[in-house]
């Protein structure tokens, strides 16, 4: 006689792969993609890139299919006409692997959580699209919410039960079970374990819960007494900053948006919660929490376009700025929904959002391409504010203000890092596609392996552009905005050594590689224990075993950059240069120094530097070396 569990595991899973065969296939697809990927180390090639956009896909090829079954259950369709409909919605959601390319456009990662957000909210309403019954989408919801849960917490256990399972039978066995068996295991279980225990829960009888009003007791106590005092407490200290604006009449803080999201979140999912028993005589003040709620959403909606809207009319629109932008446009029609209607259709919540998830995904009004155009129209009006805007192309300007330049640097880098070399290709009189081919063949990309190689490129592509538009000097490694930017304008130099590709070393016992680490601690040979450690004011010390000496990396610096007319002979000239980028030979980038029982030559590979106004150094930003170790 067969155990009933075992008996209750194959009916369940008999009854997933007849009920919802397309889910499945895009787990195990989904699932197995991931397990090729865990064997071949992740590499960061074309072959893995088609691997993760296989996850991505079956992810949300899973939601798609699923909505779509829930939507034709509940319209009764059977039989061969009901994979008439959700097979061309798989194989539509399936081409989405020739859409999503993140390892081209990493905004894409992006897409796809939108995407994938959107596919969520599309399951929570999906059976219900034309149902008047709020009462079964509640329970619909709570019952797919609960099973969620459950399934993420079995499979904790499952996971952590098998996982302490292996590491026995290493330890007992002495086997070598190796690290990606258990990266197989975590595979496994949330792909293919977690999602058939999930879509074994979701309820098939649609309409028996709409004549279900069962309440959980623990989750009123939990809205009651969790979720509505924290929207209490972000709701006093909000409204009292908002006293304080108009009393000191200054223009809100950038996190005051977070406030007021944290506040929206925590009031709506609690009024949600709490839907079912909002009529019931011992709860009238559901009611008066509710209204209340949403006429303080008033206000705070109004501080939340002014903080958006003030640093949009300074900085532009970026994607996050376009999100905070939609979520108070859809704050604000919900708001006023709830506060007209007499009739309160929850499910408007979610399908509003969906619609507006879905608006800010693809095309000229999505996020990625506002923000394109706002960043790029930002860009260009400095240009033309500083006279260097000619027939429609940007060229260099002959004097340009700190502020400018610095804000021109940063959208610059913003734009090339977050859309396309060829994004400012309109307002360029040079070819960026074949500068990118150019600069893909230099001596910096060859050299980098698979998973520097886009970022190198990248950091290239902003560099060689800043140099054709006169930006290079100014301040461009972040783009924040100007509020939290002190401008001070310095000139960025670069010295390598001429010689690092292939270097000497006669005359020496042992090398240390100095890495660009602020502090380092390494025993060499079993019998040197060395300490490193760079200081602010541009002294490198260097401990070994009870011998200790300084290298002034700084004064080596002042002493080159007081030649000027000697230092032009190391000038790199080539096409990707920069105005300050120097070559020079390898023993003018070295110190020595004797101890009592070492001789140590710290040679520098890479230097990159600040200098002030009055030339002298304000700051090394980043070095790399060597040091050359002579036992005495």
């Amino acid at each position: 006689m067969a155990l009933p569990s075992i008996q209750n595991l194959v009916q369940d899973i008999k009854y997933v792969l007849l009920r919802f065969p397309l889910e499945i296939l895009f787990a195990i697809i989904g699932t197995t993609a991931a397990l090729i990927s865990i064997k071949n180390g992740y590499p960061d090639n074309a072959v893995s890139n088609w691997y993760t956009r296989l996850i991505l896909t079956a992810n949300l090829g899973f939601l798609f299919s699923l909505s779509a079954s829930l939507y034709l259950e509940n319209k009764a369709v059977k039989g061969l006409q009901l994979y008439l409909f959700k097979v061309p919605v798989a194989l539509l959601a399936s081409c989405l692997i020739f859409v999503l390319n993140p390892f081209e456009r990493s905004d894409d990662y992006l897409r796809f959580l939108l995407l994938s957000l959107a596919g969520h909210l599309l399951v929570s309403f999906s059976a219900y699209i034309h149902a008047d019954s709020i009462q079964g989408f509640w329970q619909f919801n709570k019952t797919i919410f609960i099973r969620f849960l459950t399934a993420m917490l079995d499979s904790g256990v499952l996971y952590l039960g098998l996982a302490a399972a292996l590491g026995a039978i290493k330890f007992l066995f002495n086997l070598d079970i190796g690290s990606k068996s258990y990266t197989t295991l975590f595979a496994l279980i949330a792909g293919i374990f977690s999602t058939t225990f999930f879509l074994a829960g979701i309820p098939k009888d649609l309409d028996t819960l709409n004549e279900d009003f069962t309440y959980p007791k623990g989750l009123k106590i939990f809205t009651q007494y969790v979720l509505i005092p924290l929207a209490t407490i972000y709701v006093m200290i909000l409204l009292a900053y908002e006293v304080k604006i108009l009393i000191e009449w200054n223009l809100p803080k950038g996190l005051v948006s977070n406030l007021i999201l944290g506040y929206a979140v925590f009031g709506i999912l609690a009024l949600l919660m709490i839907f079912p028993i909002r009529d019931h005589e011992e709860n009238r003040w559901i009611k008066t929490y509710a209204r209340s709620f949403y006429f303080l959403m008033l206000p705070l909606i109004v501080l939340l376009f002014l903080a958006v809207g003030t640093r949009v009319f300074r900085y532009g629109i970026t994607e996050s700025r376009y999100f905070l932008i939609m979520l108070a446009v859809w704050l604000l029609m919900v708001t006023v929904y709830s506060l007209l209607s007499r009739k309160q259709n929850i499910k408007l919540i979610p399908i509003s959002l969906c619609l507006f998830t879905l608006f800010s995904i693809y095309g000229p009004q999505s996020a990625f391409s506002v923000s394109e155009y706002s960043q790029i129209k930002i860009l260009t009006k400095i240009f033309k504010r500083n006279n260097a805007f000619k027939d429609h192309k940007m060229i260099v300007p002959k004097d340009i203000s700190v502020k400018d330049g610095n804000q021109a640097a940063r959208t610059l880098r913003y734009i090339v890092e977050n859309y396309n070399y060829s994004a400012l290709q309109s307002y360029v009189n040079v070819d960026l596609h074949h500068v990118a081919d150019s600069l893909a063949k230099t001596k910096e990309i060859t050299k980098s392996n698979a998973y520097s190689l886009k970022y190198d490129l990248g950091n290239l592509k902003i560099k060689w552009l800043q140099n054709h538009l006169g930006l290079r000097r100014f301040s461009s490694s972040n783009f924040k905005d100007e509020a939290t930017i002190q401008y001070v304008q310095n000139d960025e130099c670069f010295f390598e050594d001429s010689e690092s590709d292939l270097m000497d070393i006669e005359g020496y016992d042992l090398l240390l590689d100095a890495t660009s680490q602020e502090t380092m601690e390494i025993t060499a040979n079993g019998k040197i224990n060395a300490k490193k450690s760079i200081k602010s004011n541009g002294m490198l010390t260097l401990q070994l075993n009870n011998d200790s000496t300084s290298f002034n990396v700084k004064a080596l610096l002042n002493g080159l950059i007081k030649n000027p007319e000697q230092l032009e002979n190391y000038k790199k000239t080539d096409g990707n240069a920069s105005a300050n980028d120097y070559s020079l030979p390898s023993a003018k980038l070295s110190l020595t120094r004797e101890t009592k029982n070492f001789r140590v030559t710290y040679k520098i590979k890479y230097i990159r530097f600040e200098r002030g106004k009055d030339k002298s150094i304000k700051a090394i930003t980043f070095q790399t070396g060597i040091f050359l170790i002579k036992l005495k």
